[in-house]
Parts: C-alpha cells; sequence; structure tokens
C-alpha cells in the first residue's frame, strides 16, 4: 500500500496541514489542464442526459460544473455551502480513512487538485480533480444525500474501533462511487465512479453482463469489490431516503456482529436472498477472466 502520511506529502506540498488539505492554487492551472477539464466534461454531457439521475443533472447544471475549465474551490464551496452546508476542499491525492472520515462528518468533501493527461482520459486509479469534483460535487447539492454522505462519515469513524472499516468501505463503494437508482423512466446513474466514466456510463445501465440488484445494506456490506475494472454487480436504491434511513438511523453495532459471522460474496456473486432486477450474463467477467478484453 503507498505511503499515505503526511512526511510523505511533504517534500512535494510543504503547505500540507495537518488534516491533509493543502491550497488548490488554481491560478497555477495551465490551459492544457483546463483543456482536459472541458474534454471530459464535454463527453459526458453526451453520454449522461437520459443516463445520470436528475439530481445529479441539476446539481452540475446549478453548481455551474461544465461552464468551462477546472472549477475555483473556494467559488464552488461558497455556492455549495449556501445550498447544504458543504465545502470543497484540497488534498494531495488519498488520505488516511480517519482523515476522510472526519472531514466527510464535518461537510467537507476532500477533492485531489490534480488532473490526468490526456492519454489517461479512460482510467485513471487514483480520482483526480475531475472525478471528484464534477462526479461527486453535484450530488452533494442535493439535501438528503448530503445528509447520507454526513452520516457516512460519521459511522467510519466509530466503525474504526470496530475493526469493521472494510465492509463500511464497501457502503460507500456500492453507493456513492458506483450507485444506481430506480426512477419511472428507468434505471439512472448517481455514483460519481460512473458518471466520471464514459465507458461505465454506458455499461452500468446498458450492457446485459452485470447484475442489477435491489439495495440490501448487509448484502452491500458483505460483497468485496474491485477498483480497476467495470463493476459485475450493481445496487439499486429506490430513492436517496432509503440511503439516509439506513445509515443515519440504524445502529450498526448489530449489523457489525451478524457480519461478522458472515462469509463476504465474491464481486461477481448472487445470493439467494437477493432481489434480482437483472440476472446479468457476466460475459464481460468471462472474458476478461480470459484475457479477452482489457481493464475499463
Amino acid at each position: 500500500m503507498a505511503d499515505i502520511s503526511l512526511e510523505s506529502y511533504r517534500a512535494d506540498y510543504p503547505d500540507i496541514a495537518g488534516d491533509y488539505t493543502v491550497p488548490q492554487r488554481w491560478a497555477a492551472y495551465t490551459d492544457e489542464e483546463h483543456a482536459v477539464w472541458d474534454l471530459l466534461g464535454q463527453r459526458q454531457a453526451r453520454l449522461l442526459p437520459g443516463r445520470a439521475c436528475e439530481a445529479f443533472l441539476s446539481g452540475l447544471e446549478s453548481l455551474g460544473l461544465q461552464a468551462g475549465g477546472i472549477p475555483d474551490f473556494e467559488r464552488l464551496s461558497e455556492v455549495l455551502t449556501a445550498r447544504t452546508g458543504w465545502r470543497i476542499v484540497a488534498v494531495p491525492g488519498l488520505v488516511p480513512d480517519d482523515v476522510f472520515f472526519e472531514h466527510l462528518a464535518n461537510r467537507r468533501f476532500p477533492a485531489g487538485r490534480f488532473i490526468r493527461r490526456r492519454d489517461q482520459l479512460d482510467y485513471l486509479q487514483e480520482p483526480d480533480v475531475f472525478h471528484d469534483v464534477f462526479g461527486h460535487v453535484p450530488m452533494l447539492a442535493h439535501p438528503v444525500f448530503a445528509d447520507y454522505l454526513q452520516a457516512y462519515g460519521e459511522g467510519g469513524l466509530r466503525a474504526q474501533g470496530l475493526g469493521m472499516l472494510p465492509q463500511l468501505a464497501r457502503l460507500y463503494w456500492y453507493t456513492v462511487e458506483f450507485g444506481l437508482l430506480t426512477t419511472t423512466q428507468g434505471l439512472r446513474i448517481y455514483g460519481a465512479g460512473i458518471v466520471s466514466s464514459a465507458s461505465e456510463s454506458v455499461f452500468a445501465l446498458e450492457d446485459a453482463s452485470p447484475h442489477r440488484v435491489a439495495f440490501a445494506l448487509e448484502r452491500v456490506m458483505r460483497t468485496r469489490y474491485r477498483i480497476d475494472d467495470f463493476q459485475q454487480v450493481y445496487f439499486v436504491i429506490e430513492n436517496f431516503e432509503q440511503l439516509l434511513r439506513q445509515t443515519a438511523e440504524r445502529d450498526f453495532g448489530p449489523v457489525y456482529q451478524r457480519l461478522a459471522r458472515l462469509d463476504d460474496l465474491a464481486p461477481d456473486a448472487l445470493a439467494a436472498e437477493d432481489q434480482v432486477l437483472h440476472h446479468g450474463t457476466q460475459a464481460y467477467a468471462r472474458a476478461r477472466r480470459a484475457g479477452l478484453t482489457g481493464t475499463a
């Protein structure tokens, strides 16, 4: 695992604070970096109508995230704080779990300040400013989802002492990053890992390969995931109030006790109790194992 201590970052970020925040230095972005943001944003703008949920599209518009160029976090935070009390803070990259949870619990979303290169448009292992801001921030303008993410941060701080962070991380992965929502118009995307990816925006909704399963908290928290490829199971929520009820209004102690007695599930597995909305062919997963396709 990469070293993400303060000391490991200090050589490149001498002004890093104890909470891992750094100045964004918006004026230092080059024309090329702004152009990469615009290229990524324009590509997603063509793909997301009819695929992303209305809350995401509304947040994207109301926060001005397609106005051109990498957003200035200070100006963006002014608008977002007025709506839901959240701010965007710049960080150099990945941060320790306790730091991440502390930020979320206090309505601060940590976003990487760097942006990928043109030769990295389709996949980047470490999240950059496009993933973090274009992907995540529009949903923070939705009051219920904003409350959910704060509750998640508070839950993460509690989970650390119980040794259940891997299970809680799966909840974030399958909702905040790769969640789907049912609507009267059909399934829609709200997860940041999908809406910021051109290929997965299509795969998640339209490909026959992945399973699509109704959200159930403990089922999600038992399910392992891969960080370097398309998901083979997507979990579908009914509405954002469901997510908030499952976190802010639940005692996770008994949940963790039950999970400790249960085996984990593979990223492509179906469970007997699943409410399966689409039984995937798993064709992509088989081809991937056979080495017939590349990573997402």
